[in-house]
């Protein structure tokens, strides 16, 4: 079989090893590649790998020996799944690998939000600290998280991991999925959506982008939350209406934004939230960790083993 990977180097920019899948047969690795140059590269493969190259007709319909379509992550959005289950194609993902990495960033962000480190810092490079009085520690931001609340907006296993640091420093949480509104697991509060917009201090998303879910975060999902509260994003950039959260963000509606993803990656130079105040933009990296991609690597091997012995994979995307 011949085995095409679309745009492996995020997930292996040189520190791991693709060796595993050459058993499988011949292996071709693009670092990246456009969507326009994937017809082309993968070509009469039947196994492919896409990070964000999207799959879909215009690959479909002139790649006809596609058997296998896996993701390189949780993700999907870039695979057209109907189009390929009419076709008879195997499409998996890996769910759960980068799950206490991007908890991880997630509470990072809310805790920069909370704790202005670099300005800190810099007042002590740049001579400010004197121990004399005239020093003044409003100038940058400092909010202890012990009482506030944190919101969790999809509270799957990421959100529960986020939730449970968020509980270690004090926090009160609250969540919601699209499964439960009520009740409580492990001191987390589940509630309907509204009330946690209404009562969150920080709120933090773990939605999967979906059609419900893309521009969520306009201004009417901004107006019935907390005056000052702030946001938090390591999902999928297009959860939040990019526009509405920067105007939101100037007005001070919002105090703060977190966030690990925008709706176009790189960064457009002109997407306003690179000049909102308040805005702290990471280039999508919370599952970046050498711990998350080696137990990714290890799950894409037992996904494609398994297809190849049963023709199914493991984690299969229905």
């Amino acid at each position: 079989m011949k085995t095409v990977i679309t745009d492996g180097f995020a997930v292996n920019p040189g520190d791991l090893s693709w060796g595993w899948l050459e058993r499988f047969g011949s292996l071709t690795v693009y670092d990246k590649i456009t969507d326009a140059e994937a017809p082309a590269a993968i070509g009469d493969a039947e196994i492919v790998f896409t990070n964000r190259v999207k799959i879909g007709p215009a690959v479909l319909d002139v790649c006809p020996n596609l058997r296998y379509v896996s993701a390189l992550g949780t993700g999907y959005d870039m695979i057209d799944v109907p189009a390929c289950r009419a076709r008879g194609i195997e499409v998996c993902n890996v769910p759960g690998y980068s799950t206490a990495s991007v908890a991880q960033v997630a509470f990072a962000l809310l805790l920069s939000l909370a704790f202005d480190l670099p300005a800190y810092a810099s007042m002590v490079r740049e001579g400010h600290w004197t121990g004399i009085p005239g020093f003044h520690y409003e100038t940058a931001r400092f909010t202890e998280l012990d009482g506030k609340i944190a919101g969790v907006y999809g509270c799957g296993a990421i959100g529960m991991r986020f939730a449970g640091i968020c509980q270690a420093f004090g926090m009160n949480v609250l969540a919601t999925r699209r499964s439960k509104t009520e009740g409580e697991i492990d001191g987390i509060r589940f509630v309907p959506p509204d009330e946690l917009l209404r009562e969150s201090d920080y709120i933090s998303f773990h939605c999967p982008l979906t059609d419900e879910t893309r521009g969520m975060v306009n201004a009417g999902f901004i107006a019935k939350m907390k005056d000052g509260a702030a946001i938090i994003n390591t999902s999928r950039g297009a959860v939040l209406d990019e526009a509405d959260v920067a105007a939101a963000l100037r007005s001070g509606k919002l105090s703060g934004a977190g966030l690990d993803v925008l709706a176009k990656e790189p960064a457009d130079p002109t997407n306003p939230l690179l000049t909102a105040p308040h805005c702290l933009i990471t280039p999508h990296c919370a599952w970046t960790s050498k711990e998350a991609r080696l137990r990714l690597m290890k799950v894409l091997e037992e996904n494609l083993t398994a297809f190849v012995e049963t023709g199914k994979g493991i984690n299969r995307v229905e």
